[in-house]
C-alpha cells in the first residue's frame, strides 16, 4: 500500500481518476447512441432501421461504463454517493426509467407486429429523451453545487436541453461515419444545426462554474494559472471552428474524412471534461466533500483496486473488440 506514497492520498486519487475516466467514456460512447434515439423523429422508417443497426452491437456495452462509474462512487466514496444520490434522487430515477424504456423498446421493435413498430419507435425516442434530459439536469445541479433554488433548477433545465442537443450532435457525427447516401447527408445537416447547441452548452457551464464558486474563479483567473489554462478554451474554440468547416465540406468523394467529425467531437467533449475536473478538484461534492474526506478506508480501497485491475481490462477488451468487429458502415437491419 505504501509503494506509491501515502495510501490515504494516492488511493483516493487513483479511484477519482478511474471514476472520471469511466464517466468520460460513458458520455462519449453512450452519448452517441442516446443521440441516435433523440434524432429518431427526424428520420424515415427505413432510416430508423439503419440508425438502430448502427448502434445495435454497441449500446449495451456502452452503458457498462455508467455502471462502473456509479459502482466506484458507491464503494470508493460512499459518503459522497449518499449526498449526491439523495439530492438527485428524482432525476436519477427518471434516467433509469428512460434507460429501461430504451432497452425494452430496442428489443421489442424488432419482435412486435409491424403495426406496433411505431409505438416502440416512440418509446425508444421517449426513453432516450428522458435519459438525456435527466443527465443534463443532474449536470446542471452538480455545477451549481447541488443546491436547490429556483435559479439552480432553471440552470439545470437549461443544461438538460444543451446536453441533449450535444448528445444529438455526437449521434449525428456517428451517423456520418456509419451511414451512406441520403441518411449520411441528413446526418450532416443534423450536425450543422446541432453544433450551436454544443457551443452554447460549453459556454454556459464554463461561465456558470466560476460564478457559483469564488474558489473556481480563482483557479482559472489568477496568475500564473491563467497562462497555463489558456490553451484549453483556445483549443476548444479551434476544434469547433474545424468541425464547422469540416461539416460544410462534407460529404466528400470516396467518403473521405467521414470519421473526422466524430473524432473531433470526442476530443471536444474530452477537453470540456478536463476543464470541469480541474475546476472541481479536489471536491467530489462541490464545496462540501473532497475526494480524501469522502474516500473509504485505504485498506478497503486496496482490496477494491485489486479487483478493479482484473475487471477493467475485461471491460476495455470487449468494448474495443466490439468496435473492431463491427467497424465499417451499418448494413441492412435483419433479425432472421
Amino acid at each position: 500500500m505504501d509503494t506509491f506514497g501515502d495510501p490515504s492520498i494516492w488511493l483516493p486519487l487513483a479511484f477519482a481518476g478511474l471514476m472520471g475516466l469511466s464517466i468520460l467514456i460513458y458520455v462519449c460512447l453512450d452519448g452517441f447512441d442516446l443521440g441516435i434515439g433523440v434524432l429518431f423523429p427526424f428520420a424515415t422508417e427505413a432510416e430508423k432501421d439503419r440508425m438502430v443497426a448502427s448502434i445495435g452491437p454497441f449500446w449495451d456495452a456502452n452503458e457498462t461504463w455508467l455502471v462502473l462509474a456509479i459502482g466506484i462512487l458507491l464503494v470508493a466514496f460512499p459518503t459522497a454517493h449518499g449526498v449526491i444520490l439523495t439530492t438527485l434522487y428524482l432525476p436519477v430515477a427518471l434516467m433509469l426509467v428512460g434507460l429501461i424504456l430504451r432497452g425494452v423498446a430496442f428489443e421489442f421493435r424488432a419482435k412486435a407486429p409491424a403495426r406496433r413498430k411505431r409505438l416502440w419507435d416512440l418509446s425508444f425516442w421517449i426513453g432516450s429523451l428522458m435519459a438525456s434530459l435527466s443527465q443534463g439536469f443532474m449536470l446542471g445541479l452538480y455545477v451549481m453545487g447541488l443546491n436547490m433554488t429556483p435559479f439552480t433548477l432553471l440552470f439545470g433545465a437549461i443544461t438538460a436541453v444543451f446536453l441533449t442537443v450535444a448528445y444529438s450532435f455526437i449521434g449525428a457525427t456517428w451517423m456520418i461515419l456509419k451511414a451512406e447516401g441520403e441518411l449520411q447527408a441528413k446526418a450532416i445537416r443534423w450536425a450543422r444545426d446541432g453544433i450551436w447547441g454544443v457551443i452554447l452548452g460549453l459556454g454556459a457551464i464554463s461561465l456558470a462554474s466560476p460564478y457559483v464558486s469564488s474558489r473556481i474563479f480563482d483557479k482559472w483567473f489568477t496568475l500564473p494559472e491563467l497562462y497555463f489554462l489558456a490553451p484549453l478554451p483556445l483549443i476548444s474554440a479551434g476544434l469547433i471552428l474545424l468541425l464547422w468547416g469540416l461539416l460544410r465540406s462534407l460529404p466528400r468523394k470516396n467518403d473521405a474524412l467521414c470519421a473526422a467529425p466524430f473524432a473531433l467531437t470526442i476530443a471536444l467533449f474530452t477537453l470540456g471534461f478536463i476543464g470541469m475536473a480541474y475546476s472541481f478538484y479536489p471536491y467530489v461534492v462541490p464545496e462540501r466533500l473532497t475526494i480524501f474526506e469522502a474516500a473509504s478506508a485505504p485498506e478497503s480501497l486496496m482490496i477494491i483496486l485489486v479487483g478493479t485491475l482484473f475487471v477493467l481490462p475485461m471491460i476495455i477488451g470487449y468494448t474495443v473488440l466490439s468496435y473492431v468487429i463491427f467497424r465499417g458502415k451499418a448494413t441492412e437491419l435483419r433479425y432472421d
